[in-house]
């Protein structure tokens, strides 16, 4: 018996279909929560090469909705961990694995080996990032997003003509502090898992050119009274002019969130501050990993920061970090409000961009 059957012999959809997902070569970007049941359901279906992209490590906190991991892998990469669970699950599909972060440095060679691009991320940058690079590439994109009780899915940037991308809805990033993230928000793990259940199924149509995808329209899905509906809306030739027009000015666009009234420095300048006044935050919850073993360290999660803010008026200056860099944008605003005049400066990339330039140090702790 083939494993496809039940798919051979649903109508519309039969042997030529599941042989278009056999050829079919897929890259998700991100493997959280999001990410984790689009992986299972797209290797499940027997799509022919899955690529797995996403440079964060598996903690505590991701086992409420990251389904492909467990207790045990904490502290490992999950793009690793993932490409051995479908590997033990399925020996006629490849998958590779790729623990990196995207940036504009790899984004163009890595999404060129493959023919579809689902964005699994959970920021604004990289959402950009991704959408302007299918669009060179002229890649289609499956795209979703929650927030609380609510998720987004839509296909971009299709081979049809007049198709969307991701600018024609949201031309330019949200200032820094409009930003909300799961830590301050929080999301019960049940919503991405229905979201990227969508999201794989809004690939399998594209791929096996089965069905009407979500091509110039998006779905808004609520979880607490199922409620859902779609908008229509329409290419924007004018916003395409925001995208860069060769593959030489994508890698030269700096992608990072960044507001001038937002003081932000690199790691290598922070670290050079650093003497018996300045200190280095991190503003990540006790559960997010690594950990960074300097003496300078100070932990003050972001769900406390504001409540504890006066005991950083001792120090000098004051450089936060958080897993990305997202996140310590905002605290920046927010402290500047509490303590006026205080040298506050959020790092450019947070942990992963420290992780990125220091791989061979043994100065944080998985």
């Amino acid at each position: 018996m083939d494993r496809f059957e039940r798919q051979h012999i649903l109508s519309g959809f039969g042997i030529e279909s599941q042989q278009k997902l056999q050829k079919a070569k897929v890259l998700v970007i991100g493997a959280g929560g999001l990410g984790c049941p689009i992986l299972l359901y797209l290797a499940a279906a027997g799509v022919g090469k899955i690529g797995i992209m996403d440079g964060d490590v598996v903690s505590l906190s991701n086992l409420n909705r990251q389904v492909l991991f467990g207790e045990n892998d904490i502290g490992k990469a999950k793009a690793s961990v993932a490409a051995d669970y479908l590997r033990k699950k399925y020996s006629d599909i490849e998958i590779e694995e790729i623990p990196e972060f995207i940036t504009t440095a790899n984004a163009l060679e890595v999404m060129s080996d493959y023919e579809l691009i689902i964005d699994g991320t959970d920021n604004f940058s990289t959402r950009y990032l991704v959408n302007d690079a299918c669009v060179l590439l002229k890649k289609p994109l499956v795209f979703g997003a929650i927030y609380e009780h609510e998720g987004q899915i839509l296909v971009f940037n299709s081979a049809k003509e007049g198709g969307t991308n991701y600018r024609d809805l949201y031309p330019n990033p949200p200032a820094a502090s409009e930003i909300p993230n799961c830590n301050e928000t929080g999301v019960l793990g049940i919503l991405p898992g229905i979201i990227g259940i969508m999201m794989a199924t809004e690939a399998i149509k594209v791929l096996a050119n089965y069905a009407e995808s979500l091509e110039n329209k998006i779905l808004f899905f609520n979880s607490l009274n199922y409620q859902t509906y779609t908008i229509d809306f329409n290419s924007n030739s004018e916003l395409k002019k925001l995208i860069p027009d060769s593959f030489e000015s994508f890698r030269e666009k700096d992608y990072s969130l960044f507001c001038e009234t937002i003081p932000s420095v690199d790691w290598d300048f922070a670290l050079s501050q650093l003497n018996s006044d300045s200190i280095l935050v991190d503003i990540r919850e006790a559960s997010e990993m690594p950990k960074l073993q300097r003496a300078e360290v100070v932990y003050l999660p972001m769900s406390k920061l504001l409540q504890e803010s006066k005991s950083l008026l001792a120090s000098g200056e004051v450089f936060l970090f958080c897993q990305s860099g997202i996140r310590s944008l905002k605290a920046v605003t927010e402290l500047q409000k509490v303590l006026p005049g205080k040298s506050i400066y959020s790092i450019k990339g947070g942990i992963a961009a420290f992780l990125s330039k220091n791989e061979e140090s043994n100065t944080y702790e998985n």
